[in-house]
């Protein structure tokens, strides 16, 4: 049989199998463009996590018997975000929920992996098209004396294993992020909550007022 003839019978017979192998459902490429396209779709974008060991704030007044008080150490946790809205009529977003999630160096026989302590702020009035939006949770220096038993730690990692933080929107989640970006790895912890702060309950409440997003009273 001549070259060109047996050329041309296989240039159909691949034709043939690569259409079979598409009609077939076979082609694998396309759930990865999906997937890829899906994730660049998300509004909200978590940034940056940055944990650090803030001092009680003194606040001087004239008026009444004065009391002598000692600046502790409390844990700030700082969360930096973004909201890209996919609808270009949305100019602010509501009830926009931020769940904390700070695992403590503090293992023990009951917590050997140390605790996992959660909490949830919810902020309003969030603007369009702004990469520097903040968010912040505190750690008292009770609840850190309370879980290293009496001595508040001196630094960030004599205090921390890691934190995680999402952000959700009507109940589902759209954007998380890990300090050590070791994905979500909270699930398979036991939760202790209601020791996280937001600001509002800290005595950071009056300070930065234009630099943190507003936190809704529930």
């Amino acid at each position: 049989m001549p070259a060109p003839v047996k050329f041309c019978r296989l240039a159909i017979f691949l034709r043939s199998t690569l259409l079979s192998f598409v009609a077939g459902g076979s082609f694998l490429l396309l759930p990865s463009v999906t997937t890829l396209s899906a994730q660049s779709n998300s509004e909200f974008v978590i940034a940056k996590i940055d944990p650090q060991i803030v001092t009680t704030p003194l606040v001087s007044y004239s008026m009444g018997d004065q009391k002598a008080s000692r600046s502790k150490n409390w844990m700030e946790i700082e969360v930096s975000f973004s909201w890209q809205p996919l609808q270009p009529t949305d100019k602010f977003a509501d009830d926009i929920d931020f769940n904390y999630y700070v695992l403590l160096a503090n293992r023990s026989a009951a917590f050997p992996q140390g605790t996992l302590l959660s909490g949830l702020v919810t902020h309003t009035s969030i603007p369009a098209k702004q990469n520097d939006l903040k968010s912040v949770m505190y750690l008292s220096p009770r609840t850190l004396e309370r879980f290293f038993d009496g001595k508040i730690p001196s630094s960030v990692s004599a205090a921390i294993v890691d934190i995680g933080v999402t952000i959700s929107r009507q109940g589902q989640i759209v954007a998380e992020k890990s300090l050590k970006g070791t994905g979500a790895w909270w699930p398979q912890f036991q939760q202790t909550p209601g020791y996280l702060l937001n600001k509002s309950e800290t005595p950071f409440a009056s300070l930065y007022w234009d630099y943190y997003e507003a936190v809704k009273k529930h």
